[in-house]
């Protein structure tokens, strides 16, 4: 994948030292899942198309062609699949509702037999100047906020009047210069794969399992 480093330097430049940590504000409003319930940080949930039919399923770890690791967020044709299960981190580690406008990290609960060893943590990739995309893949960084880690931060938003959609426009660095955009879905390598754009794709979020206190990253 080619990148424009010029671009990625210019993402992440920022012009003192100032960050804050505590950015999860618990005045916002909460994120609820399918049975309206209030989303958990540490909780499995499977990320699916708001829209049924023709919007296709859920989330998942997927791969390119010509590059193995690390892999790619992909989401599933058939919209009875429901993907890969993620969990959400807030920074705020003392907030354990996943709220909106809030910075958090997003993390694929890692598949048995994995040829990859890196992360399974969501990630703005640097700049594809081959499709002209902010590629949304894996292998980012979980915690750690500040200058170096903008990358993996994410927000979900409410899309319209059903359904949400995520964003990147991180504000847990004060003075950071960086992105600020939604996410939606573009065709690539015979996926649908996400990226940064004008408009974000609507999900919702299913319940997977109980909740879990760490992910182990499956290694070979």
């Amino acid at each position: 994948m080619k990148t424009t480093t010029v671009v990625v330097l210019l993402l992440f430049a920022f012009t003192t030292k100032s960050y804050f940590f505590g950015v999860a504000n618990a005045t916002n409003e909460p994120v609820l899942d399918t049975d309206g319930e209030e989303l958990r940080a540490g909780v499995k949930y499977y990320v699916v198309s708001a829209i049924r039919g023709a919007g296709g399923g859920g989330l998942a770890l997927g791969r390119l062609t010509d590059q193995k690791c690390p892999e790619i967020v992909v989401q599933r044709r058939s919209d009875l699949d429901n993907g890969i299960p993620v969990v959400f981190y807030n920074l705020d580690t003392n907030d354990d509702i996943v709220r909106l406008s809030t910075d958090l990290n997003i993390e694929f609960v890692p598949i048995r037999d994995r040829l990859c060893l890196t992360s399974t943590v969501w990630k703005i990739d640097d700049y594809d100047t081959s499709t002209g995309k902010w590629w949304v893949t894996t292998d980012g960084v979980k915690g750690n906020p500040g200058p170096h880690t903008l990358q993996s931060l994410f927000k979900i938003e409410k899309s319209g009047n059903f359904g949400y959609k995520f964003n990147f426009c991180p504000s847990v660095c004060e003075s950071c210069k960086t992105l600020c955009s939604n996410i939606g879905r573009y065709g690539d390598d015979g996926q649908i794969r996400l990226a940064l754009a004008e408009s974000g794709w609507p999900f919702v979020f299913k319940k997977a399992s109980s909740t879990i206190k760490q992910v182990v990253y499956a290694k070979n």
